[in-house]
């Protein structure tokens, strides 16, 4: 079943601020509600744009967080389908999960801060400083999340182990799904910049401790907002 031509005929334009985030709502109050049917197609990403007056990449975000939150999958050549009306308990990210993320993450990142704190040149500096000013000054969810994305990946390359390196770009593509869902859901964006600027300052400072201690409240705060939007399914 289709529903480019049917549920999709009565919505609106969504308005441009919060885009995403109001597309997003949209759709998950609808299949909670079991408005859109199990097994249902969703319209394509241009007939979804269209409908609420808003650009694809707007869309393709919202669809991205509705299967994070296991209500939704798409199919390479098919489409999007409702999978389920209510969503799991554990965030889907891809091969991993938030789950999987969070028993996984501290074991690498906050060791590799501190490290970076005694190894980091100054070419990891100023590409990690560079990071927090364009995150600061973007203004796109989507390229926000490519950007979060970076910078962890940049304070592993910057603790000089190649471990860490490898594993954290192993698990970039999901850390950058979870991001997505999570700023779309809980609004993190602002927190996390303050955050991240934490740690490159301790980093810069050559304070391994305390750079440890920024990676691990950042991590801890990430993993908060997890478990508020997973009890929010139960």
């Amino acid at each position: 079943m289709n529903l480019s031509d049917s549920w999709t005929a009565g919505q609106q334009p969504i308005a441009r601020t919060n885009a995403s985030e109001a597309v997003f709502n949209t759709l998950r109050t609808a299949i909670e509600a079991q408005e859109i049917p199990l097994g249902a197609k969703l319209g394509s990403e241009a007939s979804l744009a269209a409908t609420y007056g808003v650009s694809r990449s707007v869309v393709r975000e919202a669809l991205r967080s509705c299967a994070a939150l296991g209500l939704t999958r798409t199919e390479t050549g098919r489409g999007t389908f409702v999978i389920a009306h209510r969503p799991t308990r554990d965030l889907v990210l891809g091969t991993y999960s938030s789950a999987d993320l969070y028993e996984a993450r501290p074991h690498i990142e906050i060791p590799a801060a501190q490290l970076a704190a005694t190894r980091r040149t100054s070419e990891d500096l100023e590409r990690l400083t560079g990071l927090i000013e364009d995150m600061e000054a973007e203004d796109g969810s989507e390229a926000w999340v490519q950007l979060d994305a970076a910078f962890h990946a940049a304070v592993a390359r910057a603790s000089g182990n190649s471990v860490f390196d490898r594993v954290v770009g192993d698990i970039r593509d999901a850390m950058s799904r979870q991001s997505e869902t999570v700023n779309l859901v809980t609004g993190r964006r602002s927190p996390s910049n303050s955050e991240h600027r934490a740690i490159v300052e301790a980093i810069r400072a050559g304070q391994p401790e305390a750079a440890g201690q920024a990676m691990a409240d950042h991590l801890s705060a990430v993993q908060h907002a997890v478990s508020t939007i997973v009890r929010s399914t139960k």
